[in-house]
């Protein structure tokens, strides 16, 4: 149990090694971070502004229907409680049965409108999508030419909207996870070596080795192939050398057929003969 929680922090540890020691050298050289206001943006883009007039108008039309079906329902309920002490039971089950149909209508058209993947966020995305790719070409623009380290968006959920490729640690905390998971599976001493020089190779090296155990994998399907393509071709010659052998003993079959029928024929032809003169 104790060595279980030690492996546990100990895993922890190497994790968080990985994310803060960059920290040291963007401490020795600053950093150089700007932000954007996403919403002061869109807000002084006239495209933005008028297509956003009209996804509001849509929207107060889709309020404006479901508003008069809520008062259709209702008129339709009061109407129900006035009559229904004159109703039969079959007629009162029968209305009541029309008016959840309704509800239930009106509520399937306020899921397809404003639901999460309703036409309000479809269409408000498809509003917004154009704007951001714009933003974000400019914002990468931006930062190549004034060598920004990081850029954030300070009104979106986001955050970080660019940030330099060297410091995308990614590829480093995610070999330390698959070390750490492959010391718990080491078994023997070989284990043991290897996963030793795979833990000192840095990630480039690592690419490397990755990329000539791809090219040997490639190499071993390149050789399956021409070994499946050949016992195929050889298959298909031993098949077509099958089929000429039948198709002879057949004919030859035919012709030893014939004879004796022929033969047949001539002996009950002349047995006919003999049997005529005697």
């Amino acid at each position: 149990m104790i060595f279980s929680i030690f492996e546990r922090m100990k895993k922890t540890s190497l994790i968080i090694i990985a994310i803060l020691l960059p920290l040291a050298t963007f401490a020795q050289r600053g950093l150089n971070i700007g932000y954007i206001d996403m919403d002061y943006i869109l807000e002084n883009i006239p495209e933005y502004q008028e297509a956003s007039s009209q996804l509001d108008n849509r929207v107060q039309d889709w309020k404006n229907e479901i508003d008069a079906k809520r008062r259709e329902i209702s008129e339709i309920q009061t109407q129900l409680e006035n009559e229904r002490a004159l109703l039969t039971k079959e007629l009162l089950e029968e209305r009541e049965e029309d008016i959840q149909y309704l509800q239930e209508q009106l509520t399937e058209y306020q899921q397809k409108r404003f639901g999460p993947g309703g036409d309000f966020i479809l269409q408000k995305k498809q509003l917004i999508k154009p704007i951001q790719d714009q933003v974000f070409t400019a914002v990468q623009e931006i930062a190549d030419r004034r060598n920004f380290d990081f850029i954030f968006d300070r009104t979106s959920e986001i955050g970080m909207i660019y940030a330099k490729s060297n410091y995308d640690m990614s590829d480093q905390v995610l070999r330390i996870i698959t070390r750490a998971a492959n010391r718990e599976q080491i078994e023997t001493r070989k284990d043991r070596i290897e996963l030793e020089q795979a833990e000192n190779r840095t990630v480039a090296q690592d690419s490397v080795v990755q990329a000539r155990a791809q090219a040997s994998e490639n190499a071993k399907t390149e050789r399956e192939l021409y070994i499946d393509q050949r016992r195929r071709e050889r298959d298909s010659v031993r098949a077509a050398k099958k089929a000429a052998f039948e198709a002879r003993r057949e004919e030859i079959l035919k012709e030893r057929q014939a004879r004796t029928d022929s033969i047949k024929a001539a002996r009950e032809a002349a047995q006919q003969e003999k049997d005529t003169i005697n």
